[in-house]
């Protein structure tokens, strides 16, 4: 059977138990294993003498086994192997005094006992690669990497014993496990070595183009009989005469060392290349040649063998490069022909600008500059005979809602209908009574009607009525846009508020659901860095509103340790000064309830996450990296009972909100939030889109440092609205000088929404950022980053345009064509375009 990048892993590999780990990575087929990256590259391992060796340090030398002996050991089960060997001769070459060193292997296995020890027989020559450590005052290696080779060149096999050997020679051996080794996120299914022995077998069997000759068995016979399911770290490479070695290794124990060795993969046969011309043929490159000869890159599969089989760092380095590029490559061209496929759409244009010119005559402020550039761009595109896609990113406070009016207008005053699509009840509401409000200053007769959820039954079926009749109007809704009663024959534009907070299906189902396609708006407060903007949403026009509306005063932002007593104190006193001068204030927690779990707390925090020391426990190979626990995160019902109790609020009623309770609930508390009946609210993340009370001057934001920076900056707009002086609380328990701290101190010195954006993106990666909901739940970028690789999609869109200016139904790169293809089925064409 012939082996391509589509043939499942089941039918190459032997090791059910592997092949079920494999899975749970996500890793099925051949591609699969060619796309599962590593994530660093060790340092090539130095040669060294025994003598010369350094404690914890890795290093390789040759010898030959002395003595071999295995001990059972009684205080617990199992045996231990301890192998002597001598290294007078390797050392000779390297002019130092030889010496004998033991290695040693435990196992509870008497099985792998025996077949490692017929391996490691008395004058055996071996080649070992470990990390040497102290014991009794003698230098030993605790489960290093051997491999076997004959004792003269022309041997291949050890008289008396039927062994084969791992290599031709001590030099071949020597080059092997000196090279560099990549390292793969693991866990404790499957270790670092293992998942790379398996992409080597993949290499080998496209090579081959035979699985049969993949991973063979014990009972072949000649070169290939050598097995490449070789051992875990530490552990000898496998031969011919092994009892179903891959079994018996992967149960080995595989105590921790500092190396990141692996035996040998490429054992399968004695010679050390796996063939680049045939694996050429197995895996087609998708960069167009041209594209790749201008950019000096390397070959798809010559840099999936230089990445996964590296001969030296530089040449991974390059190897990662070239794999970078052509997801930059795919990406934009998938974003390139998104953006010209919805140009071929038809939909309303919109072209009597009447009522727009009318409603910003009636406002009692003057737009800002970016405002009225924001809106003449709409204006323009909606006068066009195929859909607008844009997305307005604006600060928080920068007036996106005037926007968003103005542009249902141009709609509305062409005869069609508009809708405004917000994530929650009470954002939807508030927008229903803004909107009506500016349309009834500004004299038009336009009916605004609010279609929710939570309403009674004859109530939405009369909104819903209003709706399907087509007649011009401004339509306000939460997600029962999204649902099959609502219908708006006429609606020529959509306008999404806090896009993120939508899944992509929900978008394009409003979108599809008319004879022709509205036009759209998206926005969001939460900010984007432009590189990343031009990654995700490049196929939409972009717009930013950087400046605020005169009046606004910056935000006074503090960190505050939270194990400083006096300052906390001083925190409360400071926020009751400003409520008994009739102001409000907000404390944020992440949880609900303390006995609540972390997992459910990011119910509320769609952004909540547990970034930098947590970040990197799965690095480790085998995820086995110590992590140490973070203390549990504060709760409303927690933190408003201790607040209450406080001598600073004697007197203060309070107020909690979280996502558990229902609408009504939620108006209640908003509003006697709003009145001052209850003015300190308790809540968690449920205040951070769409909250607007201008009283609102102070925000306390607990467990700071387990929050993301955009999330922080986002939350932090929501004080200061009403002109008066306001202040931000980011109350922390990040250690001093961890990158918690450091990341607090980055939104303590900074109002800047695109400058946190980029900070929080380099700290977090951008399916974090962006969230879940918009990035289709995973991104399809395994290597490229959006920010430091800014310059690179740059250059890659710049050559994709060329490209498709020349082909555009890329009918003459067939297998670029196949990966835009699979790039937009991974949901991608969606996130991009909506």
């Amino acid at each position: 059977m012939t082996v391509s990048l589509t043939t499942p892993l089941a039918k190459l590999l032997t090791n059910r138990r592997r092949i079920s780990a494999l899975k749970g990575l996500g890793v099925v087929t051949c591609a699969d294993a060619l796309t599962y990256y590593p994530f660093r590259v060790t340092d090539p391992v130095p040669l060294r003498a025994v003598r010369e060796g350094r404690i914890g340090e890795p290093m390789a030398f040759a010898g030959v086994v002395r003595d071999v002996r295995v001990m059972p050991m009684n205080a617990r089960r199992g045996y231990r192997l301890q192998a002597m060997v001598d290294d007078s001769a390797f050392a000779a070459e390297r002019r130092v005094a030889g010496t004998v060193t033991a290695l040693v292997f435990f196992s509870y296995k008497q099985q792998y006992v025996n077949w490692l020890s017929a391996r490691l027989h008395t004058g055996a020559s071996v080649v070992v690669c470990g990390t040497p450590s102290e014991y009794d005052g003698m230098p030993q290696f605790t489960h290093p990497e051997v491999l076997t080779v004959p004792a003269s060149p022309s041997a291949t096999q050890e008289p008396g014993h039927g062994q084969r050997f791992d290599a031709d020679s001590i030099d071949d051996a020597l080059r092997r496990v000196c090279r560099p080794r990549p390292v793969y996120h693991a866990n404790s299914r499957i270790s670092s070595e293992h998942i790379h022995d398996s992409i080597v077998t993949v290499l080998r069997a496209l090579a081959a183009g035979d699985d049969d000759n993949a991973e063979p068995s014990a009972a072949q016979s000649g070169k290939a009989a050598q097995s490449t399911q070789s051992g875990s770290r530490g552990t000898t490479s496998t031969t011919a005469t092994s009892p179903e070695p891959a079994e018996l290794q992967e149960s080995a124990p595989s105590p921790s060392r500092a190396s990141c060795l692996s035996p040998a993969p490429d054992g399968i046969e004695t010679s050390p290349k796996i063939p680049t011309a045939a694996l050429r043929r197995a895996i087609p490159d998708i960069l167009p040649e041209s594209v790749r000869e201008a950019c000096g890159l390397m070959h798809r599969a010559e840099a999936f063998l230089a990445i996964h089989e590296p001969d030296s760092v530089d040449g991974f380095r390059n190897a990662l490069h070239t794999l970078r590029y052509e997801e930059a490559f795919i990406s934009q061209t998938a974003v390139l022909q998104e953006r010209e496929q919805a140009r071929k759409a038809e939909t309303f244009p919109c072209t009597d600008g009447g009522m727009r010119e009318t409603f910003i005559d009636s406002l009692p402020f003057t737009l800002t500059g970016g405002q009225a550039s924001v809106i003449d761009d709409i204006v323009q595109d909606m006068g066009r005979d195929y859909p607008m896609q844009r997305l307005l990113q604006g600060e928080v406070g920068s007036g996106k809602t005037v926007v968003a009016l103005a542009a249902m207008l141009q709609a509305v005053g062409s005869g069609y209908q508009a809708v405004l699509v917000a994530p929650t009840q009470v954002l939807a509401e508030q927008h229903a009574e803004t909107v009506g409000g500016m349309v009834s200053k500004a004299g038009l007769a336009i009916p605004v009607t609010l279609i929710t959820g939570g309403m009674k039954l004859a109530a939405r079926r009369k909104a819903l009525a209003v709706a399907a009749s087509g007649e011009p109007g401004i339509i306000i809704a939460t997600h029962a846009a999204f649902s099959r009663t609502f219908q708006a024959p006429n609606l020529a534009l959509a306008v999404i508020d806090e896009q993120h907070r939508f899944g992509v299906e929900q978008r394009e189902t409003l979108l599809q659901r008319g004879e022709k396609i509205p036009h759209l708006l998206v926005m969001t407060a939460t900010p984007i860095p432009r590189t990343a903007a031009m990654t995700w949403f490049g196929s939409l026009d972009l717009s930013w509103l950087t400046e605020l509306p005169g009046g606004r005063k910056p935000i006074r932002t503090f960190v505050i340790p939270e194990a400083d007593g006096p300052t906390m104190a001083n925190m409360f006193w400071h926020i009751r000064h400003r409520i008994d001068a009739g102001e409000r204030a907000y404390i944020v927690c992440a949880r609900i309830d303390e006995d609540e779990s972390a997992d459910q707390a990011g119910q509320d925090a769609e952004l909540f996450e547990e970034p930098d020391d947590a970040a990197g426990a799965g690095d480790a190979p085998g995820g086995s990296a110590a992590v140490q626990p973070k203390p549990p995160l504060h709760a409303v019902s927690e933190i408003a009972a201790r607040l209450e109790a406080l001598p600073q609020f004697e007197g203060v009623r309070f107020a909690t909100l979280t996502g558990r309770d229902d609408d009504a609930t939620k108006q209640q508390v908003m509003a006697d939030f709003a009145a001052g009946i209850t003015p300190i609210l308790v809540a968690t993340t449920v205040i951070e889109v769409g909250v607007d009370v201008p009283q609102a001057s102070c925000i306390v934001m607990f467990d700071a440092d387990r929050f993301g920076l955009s999330q922080l900056h986002q939350l932090r707009g929501r004080v200061g609205r009403g002109g008066t002086d306001s202040w931000a609380f980011l109350v922390s328990r990040a250690e001093p000088g961890s990158i918690a701290e450091q990341r607090l101190a980055v939104i303590q010195g900074s109002l800047d929404g695109a400058e946190i954006a980029q900070a929080d993106l380099e700290l977090r990666g951008a399916g974090d950022v962006l969230g879940d909901a918009q990035s289709g739940g995973k991104s399809g970028l395994k290597l490229l980053r959006v920010v430091k690789d800014a310059k690179m999609i740059a250059d890659a869109r710049a050559r994709a345009e060329q490209v498709l200016a020349a082909d555009p139904g890329l009918e003459h790169e067939v297998q670029l064509a196949g990966a835009v293809l699979d790039f937009t089925r991974g949901n991608e064409s969606h996130l991009i375009s909506s």
